[in-house]
């Protein structure tokens, strides 16, 4: 098994799911595609400047594993169907202790995976009571676009590379932190 293998599992990776919310505290919205920028997904709070995070504490793209979800709704019997776990793209197929560091592939778009994402305070507020621990630490993932791109429901998720230790010198021009 190649390193590319061991990253992705045996079966490709794969979005199953991509989700944008208009606004700081509006639902999510499901969506089949969507293009990945610098700032984050078009039509998204985050990529529009109107997340409730703001400065260095925003993450202008989250993911979670599919797997994770899977887990959680066994364990919890909390719905996350619709995007109640507020992360943008859900991925089958990850292994959660190879992600951080690295850069996938979505489509067009290439995202480096930045740090652990865990849930706050602020999610219970806007979903129910015992989701953010429902969710548990390690529920999710912050991603920076560093190619700008489409993607697609069903996409392929492929395996770019390491991140340099600089975090993405040698990189195209609209690839630099915004």
């Amino acid at each position: 098994m190649g390193l590319r293998d061991r990253f992705l599992g045996r079966a490709p990776a794969v979005l199953e799911a991509i989700f944008v919310a208009p606004g700081a505290g509006a639902p999510m919205e499901a969506v089949a595609a969507v293009r990945a920028e610098p700032g984050g997904l078009a039509g998204d709070r985050y990529a529009e400047g109107k997340g409730y995070w703001l400065g260095p504490d925003a993450c202008a793209v989250t993911l979670i594993r599919a797997e994770d979800v899977d887990r959680i709704q066994r364990r919890s019997r909390l719905p996350l169907s619709s995007g109640e776990h507020r992360r943008n793209l859900v991925i089958r197929g990850l292994r959660r202790r190879q992600l951080v560091g690295s850069r996938i592939r979505v489509g067009e778009a290439i995202l480096a995976v930045v740090a652990p994402r865990p849930p706050c305070g602020y999610l219970e507020r806007l979903t129910r009571r015992g989701m953010a621990r429902a969710l548990g630490r390690s529920s999710g993932f912050c991603l920076r676009v560093i190619h700008s791109g489409r993607m697609r429901t069903g996409d392929t998720v492929h395996w770019a590379e390491r991140l340099e230790p600089d975090g993405g010198a040698g990189l195209p021009p609209d690839s630099k932190k915004p």
